[in-house]
């Protein structure tokens, strides 16, 4: 788990782009999905086994190859160190636990032994939560 002081967007990007696995097996990995995870949105744009762009709560019509969408509780058994059951792979999270794969699924099985390393890597930086941003003052 990351440091109260590190945030999960930042470090998720950083364990992709560091990652030794996505690094041999990223070479045609490029394309563009979004983590819906019911809090918050993530865009993720890769390029060549690469963070290229990871975007917090991109536009409604942003456009993307596919998306993983499920609920805060789900994402967060998914992303914790020890998930649990039904909440190890999107395959039994979409049986069991109501994740939603859509879009260009065929994008998602060309790329997915590097999409399913890169969400293993949430077990690493927890749910991805953006970080704390300063209101606007009020008036």
């Amino acid at each position: 788990m990351t440091s109260a002081t590190t945030d999960p967007v930042e470090e998720f990007r950083r364990l992709s782009d560091d990652d030794p696995e996505l690094r041999a097996h990223g070479a045609y990995y490029s394309c563009t999905f979004l983590l819906d995870m019911e809090e918050h949105r993530f865009l993720v744009r890769m390029h060549r086994g690469r963070v290229e762009e990871l975007v917090t709560d991109p536009e409604p019509l942003t456009a993307h190859d596919f998306a993983i969408r499920a609920s805060a509780d789900t994402w967060r058994g998914f992303c914790s160190p020890t998930p649990p059951p039904m909440c190890h792979g999107i395959w039994a999270a979409t049986f069991r636990r109501g994740m939603r794969l859509e879009g260009d699924l065929l994008v998602l099985m060309q790329n997915l032994r590097c999409v399913t390393r890169q969400l293993e890597l949430l077990r690493v930086t927890g749910p991805l939560v953006p970080a704390h941003r300063d209101s606007a003052p009020s008036d």
